[in-house]
């Protein structure tokens, strides 16, 4: 039987965090709220460290590394944001780090791996899995694996993003959350039923990879192959174990959101709300824009997960948005 991580481990992870992750800044839209006939309010994870909430839980986790591990250093495997934060995190408490990352990765996400300090083993994540490679790597060195979702202490970590939102603007009547592997909306779970019990929680994950959704309408786990979406936070075959069974004990439905509405949502932060935000990090906004009618009157929290774009990929998705919008 799993033991599932509790508020109280959220708790313990924000004390670890302090002073090392940004209290980032909780902003507001009042043309999206005269939009919707609602309060929202943004938690802007896009600009944490190394731009995105992934800096959360890799410090915490590795910040509960002993000294024998910290000396034979950590692995993981990510498309990006998941290897920032652990290399970031790394460099920081000088361990060393290495990071398994598809070939396809943003060049941005990359690039910024590496100059943390990590070294990059690419893989190709429609053939080759990630999980043997990292396995492999760490048996034959000693690295200690942090994963980037199924994992408690990055769970919890992720979790005091939801915690910090809903001390600084109060009880929320909804919350969401982008899902890929399920380590945010869980984290973001335990703190949302502890500090608003009654507000109802939704992840938002790519249409195209919409895993999450019929794993918990099923009630159990399903796997797919690797989504092809611009969302490529969320490019995940299946959700972890124990996220699951936090997200099927507390979140209130999962929905989905198109790779247009993705676009549609960065082009509305880019105009709007003077934010570059990457598509994973639009999945919120883009479920709220498609559901007004059962939002109206609410006050709805919403976790803008990250800002790593690669700028051409950006500036391409966003000219082709307004060439369709003359």
């Amino acid at each position: 039987m799993i033991t599932l991580p509790t508020y109280d481990d959220v708790v313990a992870a924000a004390g670890r965090i302090e002073g090392y992750a940004h209290k980032t800044p909780v902003m507001q839209s009042s043309i999206l709220n005269r939009e919707l006939g609602a309060e929202v309010f943004f938690k802007c994870e896009n600009l944490q460290r190394m731009g995105a909430f992934k800096f959360r839980g890799a410090f915490n986790a590795l910040s509960l590394l002993d000294e024998s591990q910290r000396k034979r250093g950590v692995i993981a495997f990510s498309s990006g944001n998941h290897a920032q934060g652990i290399a970031l995190a790394a460099s920081l408490l000088g361990i060393p780090a290495t990071i398994v990352m598809p070939l396809d990765a943003p060049k941005a996400k990359r690039a910024a791996t590496e100059g943390y300090g990590a070294k990059v083993v690419e893989y190709d994540r429609y053939n080759q899995s990630r999980e043997d490679i990292t396995r492999e790597l760490a048996d034959k060195f000693g690295y200690t694996i942090v994963p980037a979702y199924d994992y408690a202490p990055v769970i919890v970590g992720q979790g005091t993003a939801a915690k910090e939102l809903i001390e600084e603007v109060g009880e929320l009547d909804a919350m969401f959350v982008p899902l890929g592997g399920g380590g945010l909306l869980a984290g973001c779970a335990l703190a949302t039923r502890a500090l608003s019990p009654a507000c109802k929680i939704y992840g938002v994950e790519p249409q195209a990879g919409n895993d999450g959704q019929q794993s918990f309408r099923s009630g159990s786990i399903v796997k797919i192959s690797t989504p092809k979406t611009i969302a490529d936070g969320a490019q995940t075959p299946s959700l972890g174990q124990i996220n699951f069974s936090i997200i099927q004990r507390d979140v209130s439905d999962i929905y989905t959101a198109t790779d247009e509405q993705l676009v549609e949502s960065m082009a509305f932060f880019a105009s709007r709300m003077k934010l570059i935000v990457e598509p994973t990090g639009c999945l919120g906004l883009a479920a709220v824009r498609a559901n007004t009618d059962s939002l109206r009157g609410k006050r709805i929290g919403i976790i803008i997960s990250g800002g790593n774009v690669d700028l051409d990929n950006y500036s391409r998705l966003l000219a082709k948005f307004a060439s369709q919008k003359d």
